[in-house]
């Protein structure tokens, strides 16, 4: 992948610190270049349950569409790219995203939200209007959780919808709920997903004033202390990326370099992490389709965290106040 390295700092350790990022987005942007088309090929489709493999795709598409945002040019991207364009492509992809009745209609918004360029186009129209005739791009009973997610979703389709303002879903959100709660009974994922949702992966502010912001980084810091004493790596990698998109630079952090120093550890040889947490690591007597299936997911994550820490925005200041509402659209 392309990486920048961070410039000295007074303590010696940032540049260091860039460059353990740097190796981390090279290997496993290399291993999902070799590795992730076993997805989309006939012993993939074979090995694989239809519904994880489904959602493992999405993973990938997200991951194509932050990574060709950061770095267009990364040489890196075109294998993993190739392997979206050519699932998109497949005339049957739309009917496995129903296989699993609860899953159907997110797995169909971000399918659609997430299409390459030219892909799809009849098919994904279809899909978005379908999405609209029932009633999915509205509130009715959603959580504030998925409620946030189908917003960011809809917006990237492109489609109208009349779902709350990203202001009034964060004030629902458990994020905005978590400065006090007890760190065991947090979910990391909920946490990291606003920040993502809000920020746009860190393409834009968040919209979070200072006080909102600095309660969302000590969330996040505590989090990710929790993780580390935990070795779970894969939340690890997302709680390094969620304060990057709340304008912070983790590798000036404690918690941050302790996160990175615990997935440098963990990294194996062929770039890939081995699992989500140290304790669910994969044994070595793992055959190459069961050790993709333990590291695939842990080692996408670490490789859209470590690209967007080398290529993304670099942290600044946040507005002091909130933008306005945004306004709902049909």
């Amino acid at each position: 992948m392309t990486t920048r390295t961070s410039g000295p700092d007074a303590d010696g350790g940032t540049t260091a610190a860039g460059e353990t990022v740097a190796t981390l987005a090279a290997g496993t942007g290399r291993w999902l270049g070799l590795h992730a088309g076993r997805l989309d090929s006939p012993a993939g489709r074979a090995e694989l349950p239809v519904t994880p493999r489904v959602k493992a795709l999405l993973q990938l598409a997200l991951l194509c569409r932050c990574w060709r945002k950061a770095a267009p040019d990364d040489l890196a991207l075109e294998p993993v790219l190739a392997v979206v364009e050519h699932a998109w492509r497949r005339p049957d992809f739309p009917r496995l995203l129903a296989r699993s009745p609860d899953s159907a209609r997110p797995f169909g918004l971000i399918w659609a939200a997430l299409a390459p360029a030219g892909a799809v186009t009849d098919a994904r129209r279809g899909m978005l209007d379908r999405l609209s005739a029932d009633g999915y791009l509205m509130p009715r009973r959603k959580s504030p959780y998925l409620h946030l997610g189908t917003r960011f979703y809809a917006e990237l389709a492109g489609v109208g919808h009349e779902l709350a303002s990203y202001e009034e879903l964060y004030a629902c959100s458990m994020l905005a709920r978590a400065d006090r709660v007890p760190v065991a009974e947090l979910d990391v994922c909920q946490v990291t997903d606003t920040v993502f949702y809000l920020s746009d992966y860190g393409f834009r502010d968040t919209g979070l004033d200072a006080e909102a912001r600095e309660r969302a980084l000590r969330v996040v810091e505590r989090l990710t202390d929790h993780c580390v004493r935990e070795g779970a790596w894969e939340y690890a990698a997302k709680l390094l990326l969620a304060r990057h998109c709340l304008g912070s630079d983790p590798l000036r952090t404690p918690s941050g370099t302790a996160a990175l120093g615990m997935l440098a550890g963990a990294r194996s040889p062929d770039g890939s992490i081995p699992g989500k947490t140290a304790r669910g690591r994969a044994p070595a007597s793992a055959a190459p389709q069961q050790y993709f299936r333990w590291a695939y997911q842990p080692t996408l994550v670490t490789a859209l965290t470590t690209l967007l820490l080398t290529n993304g925005r670099h942290p600044h200041p946040v507005p002091t106040t909130a933008p306005p509402t945004a306004r709902r659209t049909r």
